[in-house]
């Protein structure tokens, strides 16, 4: 890790532990902005993280943004920063002035299809939609006349069905038939519906694997604290064998997160070796979201299940992530699909990347 990425990751700890507290969550869950956290990261630049300079953004690099990512998980951040970096990273690839202010990206669903018309109007609807409700604006992959393009909308010209993750956060339903870009271009070579959800599914790897360090911080304190019979629960066996297969599913996650994001940050666009480290990131790391969550709520017992108690902040955004931008049995195809389309002698120098 470079000296800036110690600068942006340390910044962007000390502003999630000062001010996104348990009680900033559970507000958000109901609806309240939390102003002074997004005020604050806005400042920072951090939301603008994947923005070039000369397009008003902070130039970081992409490992940079992944980086960040992973710290909000940590903190299971109830804004769109996430989304915003994505947006940001889509409007500026295609060379769109990124506007200041919350953002999200559309579709979400790779099959989904926005189509901009000959009169300047879209037309078609995404599903889903993170945080649509509370972005200023939404960054559109649509297709004009076959060929992706990437949009810019105002979220207010939009019409919304409002709904909620798991975990209490928005995802709408979003109707741009009719609406007219504040600005469009021609997308890139190599952006498209897929890449954009293969990005997203990248960001998501990267959240979860900070959530999955989150809750093994947790279980393990809450072992060492804990006193049963005597003696805290972290001494039986039972509960070391636990917290060792936690650690162990955390460290896999991790790693399969980190893969995922070189290989984005290794070029422009999604070729077929970061498809696959993706693919393997978000198989990976939703099994280990899976098996973690199972664990840290079993070593907390009954306590961990109430919604005092901060650990389901971070579990319950997991089960969410799992299945955005594509689940375990979705990637699992995509990937199965991938290497038997290299035949089986390219087998291997596929998997290790010779």
């Amino acid at each position: 890790m470079t000296d800036n990425d110690n600068i942006i990751v340390d910044t962007a700890t000390r502003l999630f532990q000062d001010l996104c507290t348990p009680g900033v969550i559970n507000d958000a869950e109901t609806g309240k902005w939390p102003t002074e956290l997004w005020d604050a990261l806005e400042e920072s630049g951090l939301t603008l993280t994947w923005v070039p300079d000369t397009l008003g953004g902070a130039g970081a690099e992409v490992a940079d943004g992944f980086a960040v990512l992973r710290v909000a998980g940590e903190f299971a951040a109830p804004v769109p920063l996430a989304e915003t970096l994505l947006a940001g990273l889509v409007l500026a690839r295609a060379g769109v002035s990124v506007p200041q202010g919350p953002m999200t990206l559309a579709p979400v669903h790779a099959s989904e299809r926005i189509e901009l018309g000959a009169d300047g109007k879209l037309k078609g609807t995404a599903r889903h939609v993170p945080f649509a409700r509370m972005a200023g604006h939404i960054a559109v992959v649509a297709r004009r006349g076959g060929k992706p393009v990437v949009a810019l909308v105002a979220a207010k010209d939009c019409a919304m069905s409002h709904g909620s993750s798991l975990a209490g956060e928005p995802r709408d339903d979003v109707s741009f038939d009719g609406v007219t870009p504040a600005q469009v271009a021609d997308a890139p070579d190599g952006l498209d519906e897929d890449a954009a959800s293969t990005l997203g599914a990248a960001v998501r790897s990267a959240q979860m694997a900070g959530a999955l360090q989150r809750i093994l911080d947790q279980s393990v304190q809450y072992a060492t604290e804990r006193v049963q019979f005597g003696r805290p629960i972290g001494k039986f066996q039972a509960i070391q064998h636990s917290l060792a297969q936690l650690a162990g599913e955390t460290a896999a996650a991790g790693a399969a997160a980190d893969a995922a994001a070189e290989a984005i940050a290794a070029g422009d666009g999604i070729d077929e070796r970061a498809l696959a480290e993706v693919a393997t990131a978000k198989i990976r790391v939703g099994e280990a979201a899976s098996t973690g969550s199972a664990i840290a709520h079993q070593v907390h017992g009954a306590m961990g299940f109430t919604y005092e108690h901060s650990l389901h902040h971070a579990t319950r955004r997991l089960w969410s992530w799992r299945d955005e931008f594509g689940n375990e049995a979705q990637w699992s195809i995509r990937l199965g699909q991938l290497v038997a389309r290299h035949g089986a002698d390219e087998l291997w120098p596929f998997i290790t990347g010779s």
